[in-house]
C-alpha cells in the first residue's frame, strides 16, 4: 500500500477521526492485523485559527506548504489535508510538492453524484460557506447546485465549531441548535445535508436526521485508502 501523508492538527479532534477511520478501513478490507502506512505532520491550530480569522492568506498557505514538503521528505506517497477549510490553500500546496493530494470535495461531490444528487445543504465554517474557493469548485467542476443556511445560522455553526467542538467539547444544547438549523434546511425543501467540517460529525450523525446526511471526513479517509490501496 502507498503511505499516506496527513497534515493533521485543524482541529486534533477532527485528526484522531481521521486516522481512526483509515485505519479501520484498511482493517476491513485487508483483514487479519492490517493497518494503514501513514505520516501525519499536526500544525499548532492556535496559530491557524488567528490567521484564518485576520485573513493572512499568504501566511497560512506557507504553513501548508512547509507540512507537505515535510512529509514528502518524510517518504509519504500521497497527500490528505484533514480539514475542509484549509482546502483553500490546496492549489498553492500542489504546485510546490510532487505528491498526488486528495481534494476533499472532489472526494466528496463524486459521492453526491453517485447518489444523485444535485442541490446540496452546506455546513461548515463560515469560511468554506460563504467563501467561493469551495462552492466555486463544486459548482463549476460537478455542476452542483450549493445552498447555505442563513446569515444568523451560519454564526451559530461557525461558533460551535471553534468555541465547542475544536476544543473536543460536545454540548447537548449546541447538538439542538444545530439540528434546529438542519431542520429548517428540511423545511426550506433539503434533500441532503453536507458537514463540510471535519469537527461536525463529532456532533451529527445520520441517526439524529431524517434525511441522507454526507460525512467529509469519513468520506475524504476512506477515498484516501482506496487510492493508497491501488
Amino acid at each position: 500500500m502507498k503511505i499516506i501523508g496527513l497534515i493533521g492538527g485543524m482541529s486534533r479532534e477532527s485528526s484522531l477521526e481521521y486516522y481512526r477511520i483509515i485505519n479501520e478501513t484498511v482493517k476491513t478490507k485487508l483483514g487479519n492485523l492490517h493497518s494503514a502506512k501513514c505520516l501525519m505532520y499536526s500544525v499548532d491550530f492556535e496559530e491557524i485559527e488567528m490567521l484564518q480569522h485576520q485573513g493572512k492568506r499568504d501566511e497560512l498557505t506557507e504553513i501548508m506548504i512547509d507540512a507537505g514538503k515535510r512529509l514528502e521528505q518524510g517518504g509519504a506517497e500521497l497527500l490528505v489535508i484533514c480539514t475542509n477549510t484549509m482546502h483553500k490553500m490546496a492549489d498553492k500546496v500542489t504546485d510546490n510538492i510532487a505528491l498526488p493530494l486528495i481534494h476533499i470535495a472532489d472526494a466528496t461531490a463524486k459521492k453526491i453524484i453517485e447518489k444523485g444528487y444535485k442541490k446540496i445543504w452546506l455546513l461548515g465554517t463560515k469560511f468554506t460557506m460563504e467563501q467561493d474557493f469551495y462552492k466555486g469548485r463544486l459548482i463549476e467542476k460537478y455542476g452542483l447546485e450549493v445552498i447555505i443556511p442563513n446569515e444568523e445560522d451560519r454564526i451559530i455553526i461557525h461558533r460551535v465549531i471553534y468555541d465547542e467542538l475544536c476544543k473536543g467539547i460536545i454540548n447537548p444544547k449546541s447538538k439542538k441548535e444545530y439540528l434546529r438549523c438542519i431542520d429548517t434546511l428540511v423545511q426550506n425543501g433539503a434533500e441532503t445535508i453536507i458537514l463540510w467540517c471535519t469537527e461536525i460529525p463529532l456532533l451529527v450523525q445520520q441517526s439524529d436526521i431524517s434525511i441522507p446526511l454526507f460525512d467529509t471526513t469519513k468520506i475524504h479517509a476512506e477515498t484516501a485508502v482506496e487510492e493508497s490501496l491501488k
